[in-house]
Parts: C-alpha cells; structure tokens; sequence
C-alpha cells in the first residue's frame, strides 16, 4: 500500500517530534499537535515502540516531508482510514490472494527450477494446512486452480482474527509477496520478513541467474523488499 513520491513534496512546517499518551494509546506530536492522516484522523498507536518509530519518521525529515520513507506512517494511515472503516473489504482483498496464491503455481521445467520452488515453497503450504488448517491445493502451469471452499472458509477466519494494524500489515505483505501463505507466514512468525521475501522472488532469481540480471527488474524487487520488511517491522512494534 505504499505510494510513489510525489511530484511536489511537502516543506517541513514542524520544529518538534514527541510522543505523547493519551488514554490508553499514543500520539505524534508535531509541535505540539497531533500527526493526523490523510482523512483528518489523530493517528493513534497501541504501542509506545511503534508510536516512537513513527515518530523518528517524522522526526528524520529535512527541507521536506517525503510520505515514500515513512513506511511505518503510511501503514498506520492505511489501517485507520482504509481499514478500519472497510474492514470487510479489505479482508476480501487478502483472502482473495489465498484463491491464487504465487507458492500454489510450479514450473513444469527445468527441473532445478521445479526442485527450488518444491524446496522453498511446500514447507510453507504444510505449515498453513497444520498449523491454521488451510490447504491449498497445487498445479503446475498457469491454469487457475481453485481452492476448496473449506480453505478459504478457514483462510478468512484467521484474517478475521487480525485487529486493524495487523491487517493493513497483512494486505501490504499479501500484495508485495504475492502470497497469503508467505503473509500469514510473516505476521504468525514462522518466517522473517528476508525469507518470505526471497521465497516470492524465487522466480526472478532463477531468471537472473540464467541470463543476467536486469536493472529495472532489480529495482522493483528491492522497492517489493523495503516494503516487505516494513510491514514486518510494523507487526513487531505493533506488537511489543
């Protein structure tokens, strides 16, 4: 959910960075008033170790604001403009990815290719079916392959389990993975933000490795990566 820069940024209007509690959360203060998001809300933080890194955010900004490297920020706004008050869509969206999911479609050849995504990405779908009981069903090639309607009954349960920082997380790992496994693999801690990471690139590397890597390819993947490890960060501040 991250956004591209923006053609004309923001001048720093803002002396002063603190967090402030406030009831039984946390505020950002910019010179004494409150951070608020892009719909006029005060962004408001359960943890203190988020709010304090949303705050070095806003705190690391020079002449001017660029929202492109304030990760952190951009999630929470996401969560309490777009999530909290779409949740079911948004919960639509990730479950949506467990219907196609990226570990779910293998190569057919060359074998080492067919041995790296068996290696890389079955241990993934056995650890969804025994742990949260969704299995996903594999196929080889580009034909669609639907999943049962039992897995995706049980695929928007433990989505629905999420509260609404968790779940702006979820769609930013589910987008930028490409999976609802390798997400759900993030936000439950069975895989960090690098593993889940490069088993979605798996792929690109594969490619790269054959014939040479390609700049703007290279580019993308390491935009896909920072935002990654940002969702990931923000899940364990989010929790601590």
């Amino acid at each position: 959910m991250a956004e591209g820069k923006s053609a004309a940024l923001r001048r720093r209007f803002y002396k002063t960075v603190d967090v402030a509690q406030d009831g039984g959360g946390f505020l950002i203060h910019l010179d004494g008033r409150p951070v608020k998001t892009p719909g006029k809300t005060s962004v408001m933080l359960a943890s203190q170790p988020l709010a304090d890194a949303v705050s070095a955010e806003w705190d690391a900004q020079e002449e001017n604001i660029d929202p492109h490297s304030m990760p952190l920020t951009q999630i929470a706004c996401t969560a309490i403009d777009k999530v909290m008050p779409n949740r079911d869509d948004i919960r639509a969206q990730v479950v949506r990815f467990a219907g196609a999911d990226l570990l779910c479609y293998r190569a057919e050849n060359p074998a080492d290719l067919v041995q790296r995504q068996q290696d890389a990405w079955q241990p993934v779908l056995d650890w969804l079916a025994k742990t949260h009981g969704i299995t996903l069903r594999t196929t080889t090639g580009i034909i669609a392959e639907d999943q049962d309607a039992a897995a995706m009954t049980q695929a928007r349960a433990a989505v629905e389990a999420l509260d609404d920082h968790e779940l702006a997380a979820m769609a930013v790992l589910t987008q930028t993975l490409g999976s609802f496994a390798l997400a759900m693999a993030v936000v439950h801690g069975h895989l960090d933000w690098a593993q889940a990471a490069d088993a979605s690139q798996l792929d690109e590397t594969f490619q790269s490795e054959l014939w040479g890597a390609d700049r703007e390819a290279e580019q993308r993947l390491r935009g896909l990566r920072n935002d990654i490890e940002a969702a990931a960060r923000y899940l364990i501040l989010h929790r601590t």
